[in-house]
């Protein structure tokens, strides 16, 4: 007997794997949690395995949900194709959107695929650059939407979520116990003056150890242990490391994740592609449950 498996319980499995939780996997999905929840326990039982480990604060996989992922993505993406391509076809072009390097994980990736099954014949060019560069671009009509990282908001923006700013070092480093203090930044990083502020504020001395527009040369002296650096909490690599500094640093402030998108009247197409943006950042920031 041919025995289908359901690709809506597939979507939700999914969006909780790659959420963590159920809370964020509904808010994504715009499902209720026991919508999600039942959806899984249905796909669970057709199959006969248990697919998530509920024993941690947020949820993971067991081996055979693992293997299911893969398969499901698939699963899902030839699925998406299909119905895009034969449906949805009054929409053509090409949209931009821009975003700062540092936060285009882990939403972004997921717009790009909603907005790819929603839109499917258009194109989105991503931008990748520091909030300034972004913004002037913005001003002048060269791209539709954009995010930034400040510490306030300007005309016509929204307020998408607000990230704490963190000091962040070597592995085990000792860098930021020096005086004058290092600092790594790139010449365009919105953050910098903000930061040599604070800590003149403080009466800390600093000076520049690396001038450059390039996020792996500043990673590669902070990880070298010949600087420090700031970041957005959650965005720092592997190698580098938040720095437990006691007070001995500055505190600083939270950043704004703030959205702006161009009032250009192309139907649906930019409005659609704002609100999956504003969808995954409401996700990210929602509590992780079971």
């Amino acid at each position: 007997m041919t025995r289908n498996l359901d690709t809506t319980a597939l979507r939700s499995f999914v969006a909780v794997a790659d959420t963590g939780g159920v809370t964020r996997a509904a808010g994504l999905l715009n499902l209720t949690q026991s919508a999600v929840s039942m959806q899984l326990k249905r796909l669970e039982e057709s199959l006969g395995v248990g697919l998530l480990d509920r024993s941690a604060r947020s949820i993971g996989l067991t081996p055979q949900g693992e293997l299911l992922l893969s398969y499901a993505r698939r699963m899902l993406e030839l699925n998406d194709e299909v119905y895009g391509k034969l449906t949805a076809t009054e929409y053509e072009g090409e949209v931009t959107l821009g975003v700062p390097h540092d936060i285009v994980y882990p939403v972004i990736p997921v717009v790009l695929q909603r907005f790819a099954a929603a839109y499917p014949r258009v194109r989105v060019n991503l931008v990748s650059s520091f909030t300034r560069g972004l913004v002037e671009d913005f001003r002048r009509g060269a791209i539709d939407v954009i995010l930034t990282t400040e510490d306030s908001v300007g005309e016509g923006g929204e307020t998408l979520t607000k990230i704490p700013l963190i000091w962040v070092g070597a592995p085990k480093g000792q860098a930021w116990k020096k005086r004058p203090l290092r600092l790594a930044y790139e010449e365009s990083c919105i953050f910098r003056q903000f930061v040599q502020r604070r800590l003149d504020e403080v009466g800390i001395p600093w000076e520049m150890a690396v001038e450059s527009n390039f996020s792996r040369t500043i990673e590669a002296t902070v990880s070298a242990d010949l600087a420090v650096h700031t970041m957005l909490e959650g965005t720092e690599p592997r190698h580098l490391e938040r720095i437990e500094h006691g007070g001995h640093l500055p505190s600083l402030r939270d950043m704004n994740v703030n959205l702006y998108q161009a009032n250009l009247d192309q139907g649906p197409v930019i409005h659609d592609l704002a609100k999956f943006v504003r969808d995954g950042f409401y996700t990210l920031k929602a509590p992780v449950m079971a």
